[in-house]
């Protein structure tokens, strides 16, 4: 089946930019499952791939040549991707990690994560899911080691289950990763989230490595609270969790004894983060280091939450309770937010507060997360540590 491009769009994919959007269709095409030749304004073949509607775009290009996208195919996007993560399975300290990241690593719409000999499968949308079987043959055959696989469905549909297991062994619950050493516990088929974000591995390793040593540490949207962990592991002298929902706090218990640590030296608040920094001003409380991972979008009875607008309202309550010459984790996942202007809008509150400060770090995704050049925004993440000088 044939779509025409757009000349702009044509023109990005030459550039191998992999999105293909609503605007760049020339004409309005039915929602459809097949495999798609686009081609430009003179019917010129650009690439092939499929659409299927998602959380982002319309599509993806998977391959520049006409080739048949058959399990010989996938083979090869696996085992190309398997490759590159060879370091990752050599690590005994590490045992989570993501093993395909979608368009990074050649198929848009399709994520798969490591988990101590299992193995989580995102899909994105409809149409690849239609080739569901094709895959995961492929996937099969490259991964003959992986004791089992659990599915996640990530497009709208009432038609299957959210979550579920797929083949080989299931896992126990809670199955026990390690990561830079630290044990956490993970649920593979509870719902769509696991209970760790992977991509975080970097910056809860700079908390184990020193950067928490000897201080008190605020960890705000903390979910399962795995930075506070790290922060524990690390040395930090206490840690305080706080999380608006109700599961968070068992869930973060656990993390804890997983580790062996002392819950009494480990502060979990089942509270909405804006009321807590409220409370935090009214007792007089402070903490040499805040971490701030909100989610892109968050909502309560009271407050609408987006990063883009409202990040600078949580770096200016943090602020208000951050110690002396205190350090401050910066964090979002936001793909609409540049780093240039999440750089603006954390330091346009510190220069607010005239405050003296220093970018110490700048974490993006870590090198098991597979970006490509060509589509910046497949980077996503975007972790500032500033040390507040004075």
């Amino acid at each position: 089946m044939k779509v025409q491009i757009t000349k702009k769009a044509s023109n990005r994919i030459k550039n191998g930019y992999p999105l293909i959007q609503k605007d760049d269709l020339v004409h309005f095409q039915k929602e459809t499952t097949q495999w798609i030749e686009f081609v430009d304004s003179q019917n010129y073949f650009l690439a092939k791939g499929y659409l299927g509607k998602q959380n982002k775009g319309i599509g993806w290009v998977l391959s520049p040549k006409k080739e048949p996208f058959n399990q010989s195919f996938f083979e090869k996007k696996f085992t190309e991707a398997k490759a590159k993560r060879a370091v990752f399975f050599d690590d005994a300290q590490t045992t989570a990690f993501r093993l395909f990241n979608g368009e990074g690593d050649g198929i848009g719409g399709l994520i798969i994560d490591y988990y101590a000999q299992f193995a989580v499968v995102s899909w994105y949308n409809e149409t690849l899911y239609t080739y569901r079987s094709c895959l995961l043959s492929a996937f099969q055959q490259v991964y003959s080691d992986i004791e089992g696989v659990y599915e996640k469905i990530r497009f709208e549909t009432d038609k299957l289950p959210e979550s579920q297991h797929v083949y080989g062994k299931t896992a126990p619950e809670p199955l026990i990763i390690k990561e830079n050493s630290v044990s956490y516990a993970v649920y593979l088929n509870e719902g769509l989230m696991t209970g760790l974000f992977l991509d975080q591995k970097e910056v809860r390793g700079a908390l184990i490595d020193g950067l928490s040593l000897g201080k008190t540490v605020l960890n705000m949207f903390s979910y399962t609270g795995a930075f506070s962990v790290a922060a524990a592991m690390g040395g930090a002298l206490e840690t305080t969790s706080v999380d608006l929902a109700k599961r968070s706090l068992k869930k973060t218990q656990e993390q804890f004894e997983m580790n062996g640590l002392d819950l009494s030296t480990q502060k979990i608040i089942v509270m909405d983060v804006f009321e807590y920094f409220k409370y935090a001003k009214k007792k007089n409380l402070t903490y040499n280091l805040i971490v701030l991972d909100p989610p892109s979008f968050a909502r309560n009875k009271k407050k609408v939450f987006r990063v883009a607008k409202d990040y600078g309202e949580l770096v200016k309550k943090s602020l208000a309770i951050l110690a002396n010459k205190g350090i401050l984790i910066a964090s979002t996942n936001a793909a609409n937010v540049s780093v240039k202007h999440f750089e603006q809008m954390i330091e346009k509150e510190l220069v607010a507060a005239n405050v003296i400060f220093e970018r110490k770090a700048l974490y993006r995704l870590p090198q098991d997360f597979q970006t490509i050049d060509s589509f910046p925004e497949g980077n996503y993440l975007k972790v500032f540590i500033y040390q507040i000088t004075k």
